[in-house]
């Protein structure tokens, strides 16, 4: 099992990198007490859980056995690593007055700042075991990024949903990004070829053969392979491009079908035709 652990200071974005690792795929455990780790990856191993971040902070009892736990972990086999998040007073300061939420030491003999500054001292021994990083002047969807990066995440996240409609129906209202196929050749004015879709091999030979259709598959392939990736930086988990023809069941569908087997090999796709749902539908 792959094993993260996430620290630091309150205000500092553990939250941000809890939200980053279970979009992974990640299974998060928020503020466990130090003293179970061992009891709860124990636990997670046998369910079969292959990742999980698991949040320790100062309130946790007993965080100065939680080097010993981490070795013991190793011992097994666990991939661990620690990643400890803190910035300086005076972001934590304004973050704190930003959001009103209370800080988890403040109590009625402490001011804010002493309670940051206790909470510092207590979680020393624990930043020196892992990766730091100072998100004081880090915008939430930098921080995201340098945490991917960090822990490699890699792309794979992403789902991108390719769907087939027809202009006379209307743009999908879900589409991310709209591309236009009605300037290729139409099937549809060849008798012997209307009966079919873009999914039957005399649609597939037909379009197949024609160099502006693979002049337009090969340019929305580049689209998508250099865009793509700088999709999933800004946080989006999944991507809809529709692609339409006049009926949406010939031409549509083929690039359709084209573009997912293009991308297969490093993304998770969906397919979805709409016309030929449509179709099903009403016979």
């Amino acid at each position: 099992m792959q094993l993260v652990l996430v620290s630091g200071l309150s205000g500092s974005g553990k939250s941000i990198a809890l939200h980053v690792l279970e979009d992974a795929g990640y299974y998060c455990v928020d503020n466990l007490p130090a003293t179970l780790l061992l009891e709860v990856a124990d636990f997670l191993t046998i369910a079969g859980q292959e990742k999980a971040a698991i949040s320790v902070d100062a309130r946790s009892a007993a965080l100065a056995s939680l080097p010993a736990h981490l070795e013991a972990l190793k011992g097994r086999g666990v991939d661990c690593r620690v990643l400890y998040l803190e910035a300086s007073t005076p972001t934590l300061l304004r973050r704190f007055s930003e959001t009103r939420r209370k800080h988890p030491l403040l109590g009625t003999d402490h001011s804010l700042p002493e309670a940051i500054e206790q909470e510092r001292s207590l979680l020393a021994s624990v930043a020196a075991l892992g990766h730091r990083i100072d998100t004081s002047d880090l915008q939430a969807r930098v921080l995201q990024n340098w945490i991917r990066d960090l822990l490699g995440i890699g792309t794979g996240a992403l789902t991108l949903l390719i769907e087939s409609f027809a202009y006379r129906d209307g743009i999908p209202l879900d589409a991310d990004w709209v591309l236009d196929a009605r300037m290729l050749p139409n099937p549809h004015y060849d008798p012997q070829l209307r009966p079919f879709t873009g999914r039957d091999a005399q649609v597939i030979q037909f379009l197949a053969r024609d160099a502006a259709v693979e002049r337009w598959l090969d340019d929305v392939r580049g689209l998508l392979a250099r865009w793509l990736p700088e999709i999933v930086r800004e946080n989006r988990s999944s991507v809809t491009v529709a692609i339409g023809c006049t009926g949406g069941r010939h031409r549509s569908v083929y690039l359709v079908e084209r573009l997912a087997e293009a991308f297969r090999k490093d993304w998770s796709v969906l397919v979805r035709h709409r016309g030929l749902a449509r179709q099903d539908a009403s016979e």
